[in-house]
């Protein structure tokens, strides 16, 4: 029954789902491993596991208010999925201050330019996750969505439940924000390239 399901859009899925139920798990099975590697990035992998089941709760204990209008439910579910990522905000802005003080090991004494590589790796690192700890947390939000899971501005805006000038303007602010942490350094250009999402 599911692989008859396999190929409808998200919002027949979701429909369907109404009156039968256990047709939800086609989203799941099609979205949980993008909802997991950005919930574990964001919040660690330890909670990724139980937050994806929460995303996946509340989106089946919501679809009835789905707006079928759009077929694509990946910003819907990026949307819980933030939300409950709200919910664990202290924990992340300490887990980037940790992962900041955090000691790189050496690899292997013998490799000098591969200790050097990652010394230089760990550094700029532990900027990158100081200034994105420094960010208000809309703003951390819009840039992630756009960096890490490459959604548009339109699919940030649904997904945020905000205008897409709102999304425009906090990604302004963060990348700002953040280019001055890493002007100077090595980082700076990859930074460039991972964010830009036009």
């Amino acid at each position: 029954m599911r692989r008859r399901w396999g190929s409808a859009d998200d919002a027949a899925v979701i429909e369907s789902s109404w009156l039968e139920p256990e047709r939800f798990a086609v989203l799941f099975d099609r979205h949980a491993p993008h909802i997991h590697r950005y919930l574990a990035r964001r919040a660690g992998r330890q909670v990724a596991d139980d937050l994806v089941a929460e995303t996946f709760l509340t989106a089946f204990a919501k679809r009835d208010r789905y707006d079928l209008g759009y077929s694509d439910a990946r910003p819907w579910l990026y949307g819980i999925a933030t939300n409950l990522v709200g919910q664990h905000r202290r924990g992340e802005a300490r887990q980037y201050r940790i992962m900041q003080r955090a000691v790189a090991e050496p690899e292997v004494p013998d490799h000098a330019d591969r200790v050097a590589a990652g010394v230089t790796a760990q550094a700029t690192r532990a900027l990158l996750d100081a200034a994105l700890a420094a960010l208000p947390a809309g703003d951390r939000d819009v840039l992630l969505l756009i960096a890490w899971e490459q959604l548009t501005y339109q699919e940030v805006s649904r997904a945020l439940a905000i205008p897409a000038g709102t999304v425009r303007s906090r990604l302004h602010r963060a990348r700002t924000k953040v280019r001055q942490v890493l002007a100077g350094t090595d980082a700076a250009a990859t930074y460039e390239e991972l964010t830009t999402n036009e």
